[in-house]
C-alpha cells in the first residue's frame, strides 16, 4: 500500500478523489480546514484539520513523507514553492489548474472576456499545446499560470501533472452552474431567455472524470499539462434539457440569435458567443484515460443536493459565491418585461 496526501479534501473534486484513491488501495490522508470526514469515504481514511496557508502545518501532514501530493486548492506561485519544499519528501503531486490559463492567437483569454470583441476565440478542441496567459498577479488565470509554471520548472525535484479543469460539476459546488436552471423549474418558470441561440459550449468537467485522471496520474508521475474535461461538450439547450428530464419539466426556450438581448435576460453561466471545447487526446494517451461519466448521468445527483440546499432558504443564502461571480441570475422581472414586449 502506497501513502497519499490530499489538500482541500472537502471540497468539491476532494470528496470524490479521496474516495477513489482510498479504494483504489491507497493509504490516504485527508486534509482539510475543518478537518471533516465525508461520509462516503471508507473508514481506513485519516482526516487532518489543517490550514494550507500555514507551511508548517501542511508539513505536518505530510510527515515523514508520501508517494503522491495531491492539491485542490493550490492558487499562485507561492504555493507551487510551497509544494516543492515538501520535495524531498513527496515522490510526486497532482495540481488542478484551470483552462482559463489559455488565451488565443490574438492574446485574447478569459480576462479579456468582457471587452469589446475581447472574447477569446479559441481552436476547436483546446489541446495543451494552445498558448497560455503570462504569469502575474492580476487575476485567477494569471495566478493559476504562475502556479504551473513554478510547478513545470521545478519537475525534476517534483514531478507534477497539472490537471487544466474546464466548467467543475456535481455536488458540494459552491458556484454551480446548473443552478441558473434548478431554480427556474422551481420557481415554476415556464419560458426562460437563451442568448447564441442556446448553442453555447463551454465544456464540462464532473468531479468523477477529474477523480479519475487524479487517480491514473498517482500511479503514474510527470510534469506535465492535461486537459480534464467531460467526454461531451453539451450546448446551453441541451444542459438545459438533461436538468428539464431529470426535474421532470418542461419549460419553453426563447432562443436569441446573439448575445444576451438586456441585462439580466438570457446570460447564462454557459453562455459565450464562440465555444470552449477541449481536447482529452494527451490524457488517453499518457495516462491511458477512458471517459467515466457523461454529464447528463451526473445530473440526478447534482440536482438533488442543490434542491436540498435552497430548500426554504434565499437562494443568494444558500449561494453566496453565486452572487459574487454573476450577480443577479434571476431577474425575473427583467425577462418578463422583455418577453411581454417581444413574445406575448
Amino acid at each position: 500500500m502506497t501513502r497519499a496526501v490530499v489538500i482541500g479534501a472537502t471540497g468539491q473534486i476532494g470528496r470524490v478523489a479521496v474516495g477513489a484513491l482510498a479504494r483504489d488501495g491507497w493509504e490516504v490522508t485527508a486534509v482539510s480546514r475543518g478537518g471533516d470526514r465525508d461520509r462516503g469515504w471508507p473508514d481506513g481514511v485519516r482526516v487532518v484539520r489543517a490550514d494550507r496557508e500555514d507551511d508548517a502545518a501542511l508539513s505536518a501532514a505530510v510527515g515523514d513523507g508520501c508517494d503522491v501530493l495531491v492539491d485542490m486548492v493550490a492558487y499562485g506561485p507561492e504555493h507551487a514553492r510551497q509544494l516543492t519544499s515538501l520535495a524531498g519528501r513527496v515522490g510526486s503531486a497532482v495540481v488542478i489548474s484551470s483552462v482559463s490559463v489559455y488565451e488565443d492567437d490574438k492574446g485574447r483569454n478569459f480576462d479579456t472576456q468582457a471587452e469589446p470583441g475581447g472574447f477569446p476565440e479559441y481552436p476547436v478542441p483546446v489541446t495543451e499545446e494552445q498558448r497560455t496567459v503570462r504569469p502575474g498577479e492580476s487575476s485567477y488565470s494569471t495566478r493559476k499560470a504562475g502556479l504551473e509554471r513554478e510547478l513545470l520548472a521545478a519537475g525534476d525535484r517534483l514531478p507534477t501533472t497539472l490537471l487544466r479543469a474546464g466548467a467543475i460539476h456535481g455536488p458540494h459546488c459552491r458556484t454551480p452552474r446548473e443552478l441558473y436552471f434548478v431554480k427556474r423549474n422551481l420557481d415554476g418558470r415556464r419560458r426562460r431567455v437563451l442568448a447564441f441561440g442556446g448553442a453555447s459550449r463551454f465544456h464540462p468537467a464532473s468531479v468523477h472524470t477529474i477523480a479519475e485522471l487524479i487517480r491514473l496520474a498517482a500511479v503514474r508521475p510527470g510534469a506535465r499539462v492535461l486537459n480534464a474535461v467531460d467526454p461531451d461538450a453539451p450546448t446551453v439547450a441541451e444542459i438545459a434539457a438533461a436538468i428539464d428530464a431529470v426535474m421532470g419539466v418542461a419549460p419553453e426556450n426563447v432562443l436569441v440569435d446573439g448575445p444576451p438581448p438586456a441585462p439580466g435576460v438570457g446570460d447564462t453561466p454557459w453562455s459565450v458567443p464562440v465555444p470552449v471545447v477541449c481536447d482529452m487526446t494527451a490524457a488517453e494517451r499518457q495516462l491511458g484515460y477512458r471517459p467515466v461519466v457523461r454529464y447528463a448521468e451526473t445530473l440526478p445527483d447534482t440536482v438533488a443536493w442543490m434542491e436540498e440546499r435552497l430548500a426554504g432558504r434565499d437562494w443568494r443564502e444558500a449561494y453566496p459565491k453565486m452572487v459574487q461571480a454573476y450577480g443577479d441570475l434571476f431577474d425575473y422581472a427583467a425577462e418578463d418585461a422583455w418577453l411581454a414586449a417581444r413574445h406575448p
